[in-house]
């Protein structure tokens, strides 16, 4: 685990976010566990839910006048 966190946070002069860094160690730890293609195929069948209808969940349209 050490080799992915050193790999990409312990670049000279990188600045990172600790939201930043979480996102790509958990991507980096996906890939090297080999469960990428799995990862991502539960990804692509839950990105319409993450970007849209949870923004919309609660809100009511507006009818046209």
């Amino acid at each position: 685990m050490s080799h992915l966190i050193n790999d990409r946070l312990g670049i000279t002069g990188a600045r990172w976010r600790l939201s930043s860094a979480e996102a790509i160690l958990k991507i980096r730890s996906i890939r090297s566990s080999g469960d990428f293609e799995a990862y991502w195929e539960f990804h692509k069948k839950n990105e319409r839910v993450r970007n849209h209808t949870s923004l919309y969940a609660k809100s009511q349209l507006l009818e046209a006048a």
